[in-house]
């Protein structure tokens, strides 16, 4: 099935893996145009896959759907032998849906079965291949975390491959082959990312003279259809141009893999997309113009580069020149498996705080979250320290594996304690570096701000799904870029950014365009408490207990874990005994919006109370932060109305209100809330409408109104979801004193 976008974009998916299309409104009298008082949402079509994944479109930005039989080539199993050009890539996700993993994964041990790194290099973009059509093949190559804890948190059941007969393995899946690509390192390295990229697309294996003996000596006989080891080129800047003027066209531009060809592992996913594998170095001129070609050709506010580059400032701050990002990635692997499990993010409830009073709020960042290899190998290890839910503890986390690994980051959170804070590693949806504050340099231009723009934009997509309310910037963002965070992630409370000390004086907060806080991290990147303490003792020492005081910064955290952190509740109350309070960013930026009389969550606050009509869970699920299945407010209609109240307990100025219907929840789009009003009251008995809101099928309703004085709000609702029942993710309304 293809479906062909008025943009001219078009995405094709195999029928057998659709479950289901479905068009909303669900009657006719929803597609009449909404009166001023009301507010609507356009046709949308609805298409949901077999692996729980579900899309939505605009109705109005459908040109075409097409069916077409095609020819194709099928395995042992009769499933289609996938192509790179098969495969389905809706434009909101950074890698395409690939099926559901096997009932059994083949795993094979590579350190154990003693593969060189050519081996490797072959074995992942075997897995790449094999995967593409339905993910079987799990390799272990880092071994730092238990071997069972990734297949064990994403439910996958394995059966190893003797580590005596790794071969085997290819063996298994030859009929998915067309071949091999030959290549040898004698001249450069960097033939074996070149033979990657040819090996992905045309379905070869990419081996070494050497590994095609051993392919040989284990009975495997394949055919080489591409010969590199004629090619005379030694460096990376002809290699790669010989890529771009002969491949490039081929590979798809959505995802470039910066890899360093030594190193096998995001090879699966490079192959399994047909996506280009380079190692290019921006310092160096020629290079850098490789790889500049690459990136004016990917699309930003959706493309992303995978990986890692020879120096991180400069391959960083290269594609943010862009307007892309990259997720590091240099270590991670089985990306084909992980992603492959569709899973909704289950985001963790977030504790009530207490009031605002005048202490010393501090907040602790643990750096390097944004590195999905770090998510998946060392945070796994570091995370289960003794000192992990002593304190309030700000772990940065990346949001990208909403896509890349959604069981790993649901894992997290399950092991979270209410101490335990998630936030977005820089500076949003991957690492991009706006300004490079060790260079002086802006990489994303500080007054045109299009590219940043998009980046913004695809970064509210997925804090979204995600649940990061907080991003931490490095180093720092210009006016019209921290504008761009202001006005397209809506789902922030705050931003951070970095005080390395390479400016003239301290950086100072500021409130962006009247709605967002951002706030120096001072120190950041900090290697041990002690350092931390000493920061925050140049402004701890100033307090007067007159007014709130706020302190941040950031450590690195392979210095200092929880272990060695926790040291620092001790040391800050040496420093001002009974006035330190130490919390986790969302509470600390709450705290700072309410000190500063700026709109904060009021929901957040612990003295609310929430009362519901009747109801099959408590009414409190309706206000907790998480609007994740287990956490949802569920009743069914009576009636025809239902309703969720809110009481404050003293008067706010509301200035708006969201509320996250089923669909943020992983449940289908035709059970969101259809019909509902938000009503708001002094006293809770005379009650004035915000907000009429008919024929929904959006999964976030996000209103923005005049400021008005309430300290009730009530939500009413007429119409619930197509099966009768309503549900309520969460509510949050804004309000100010």
């Amino acid at each position: 099935m293809s479906i062909l976008k008025t943009n001219g974009s078009s995405s094709k998916t195999r029928v057998a893996e659709l479950d289901q299309i479905k068009f909303l409104p669900f009657d006719i009298n929803h597609l009449q145009q909404p009166s001023s008082e009301t507010q609507s949402q356009p046709a949308t079509m609805i298409m949901k896959l077999i692996n729980g994944a579900q899309m939505r479109t605009s109705v109005d930005e459908v040109k075409d759907i097409s069916f077409a039989d095609t020819l194709y080539h099928t395995n042992s199993m009769g499933q289609h032998i996938l192509e790179t050009d098969e495969l389905f890539w809706p434009d909101d996700r950074l890698l395409p849906h690939l099926l559901p993993p096997a009932s059994t994964i083949k795993t094979l041990d590579m350190p154990a079965a003693r593969l060189g790194n050519a081996e490797r290099v072959m074995f992942c973009t075997l897995q790449g291949i094999v995967n593409r059509t339905c993910p079987r093949i799990l390799l272990y190559n880092h071994n730092e975390e238990p071997q069972s804890t990734w297949p064990s948190a994403n439910g996958l059941r394995t059966s190893a491959i003797s580590t005596g007969n790794p071969y085997e393995l290819v063996k298994s899946y030859m009929e998915e082959l067309n071949g091999l690509v030959l290549y040898t390192n004698e001249l450069s390295d960097h033939y074996a990312n070149l033979a990657v990229t040819i090996g992905g697309l045309d379905r070869l294996l990419p081996v070494t003279p050497e590994v095609k003996e051993k392919l040989e000596a284990n009975g495997i006989q394949l055919p080489v259809k591409v010969d590199l080891t004629q090619l005379t080129m030694s460096t990376a800047t002809d290699i790669y141009t010989y890529l771009y003027d002969n491949y490039w066209k081929r590979c798809n531009h959505r995802l470039l893999i910066s890899l360093n060809p030594t190193i096998p592992y995001v090879h699966d996913i490079g192959a399994a997309c047909g996506s280009a594998c380079v190692w290019l170095d921006p310092r160096i001129q020629s290079e850098r113009n490789v790889l500049d070609k690459m990136l004016a050709d990917m699309t930003p506010g959706r493309d992303i580069v995978l990986g890692w580059y020879p120096e991180e400032r400069s391959g960083v701050g290269e594609a943010t020149r862009y307007g892309l990002s990259t997720v590091p990635a240099d270590f991670f692997e089985n990306a084909t498996i992980y992603s492959a499990v569709n899973k909704p993010i289950k985001i963790a409830p977030v504790p009530k705080r207490p009031k605002l009073e005048n202490k010393i709020y501090a907040a602790v960042y643990i750096s390097d979250g944004d590195n999905i290899q770090y998510c998946q190998h060392a945070m796994a290890k570091i995370f289960e320290q003794g000192g992990r839910g002593q304190m309030p503890m700000n772990w940065t986390i990346s949001p990208a594996l909403a896509d890349i690994a959604p069981g790993m980051l649901n894992y997290y959170y399950g092991k979270a304690s209410t101490n335990d804070c998630f936030v977005c590693g820089p500076s949003g949806l991957g690492y991009a570096m706006p300004y490079d504050a060790h260079n002086k340099v802006y990489y994303s231009h500080m007054l045109k701000t299009e590219l940043f723009d998009k980046y913004t934009q695809l970064t509210q997509r997925y804090l979204e799904k995600t649940g990061l309310r907080i991003i931490t910037i490095w180093d720092n963002i210009s006016n019209n870029q921290g504008a761009c965070y202001a006005k397209n992630c809506s789902y922030l409370y705050g931003l951070t950014i970095n005080d390395w000390e390479r400016q003239n004086g301290r950086l100072t907060g500021k409130i962006q365009s009247g709605s967002l806080p951002i706030a120096p991290l001072y120190p950041c990147y900090a290697n041990s408490a002690d350092v931390v303490n000493d920061f925050f003792n140049r402004d701890i020492s100033n307090f007067d207990g007159k007014k709130p005081m706020f302190v941040t910064g950031q450590v690195t955290v392979w210095d200092v874990g929880p272990d060695k952190l926790v040291a620092l509740k001790e040391k800050l109350n040496t420093l001002s005994p009974g006035n330190v309070s130490i919390v986790r960013a969302d509470h600390w930026f709450s705290y700072y919006r309410e000190a500063n009389h700026m709109p904060f969550n009021i929901t957040m606050l612990e003295d609310m109370t929430i009362t519901s009509s009747a109801a099959k869970t408590p009414a409190r699920y309706a206000a907790d932060g998480s609007p994740s299945t287990g956490n949802i407010w569920i009743s069914r209609m009576a009636n025809q109305q239902s309703w969720i109240l809110m009481d404050f307990k003293e008067p706010y100025e509301i200035s708006r209100y969201v509320i996250r219907h089923a669909e943020t929840s992983g449940l289908d789009a035709e059970l969101n809330t259809r019909d509902f009003t938000m009503e708001i009251s002094m006293d809770g008995e005379t009650w004035t409408t915000i907000g009429t809101h008919t024929g929904n099928t959006a999964p976030v309703t996000d209103v923005t109104i005049t400021p008005r004085q309430a300290r009730y709000v009530r939500l009413n609702v007429t119409n619930g979801g197509a099966d009768g029942y309503i549900r309520i993710g969460d509510i949050e309304i804004e309000g100010m004193h």
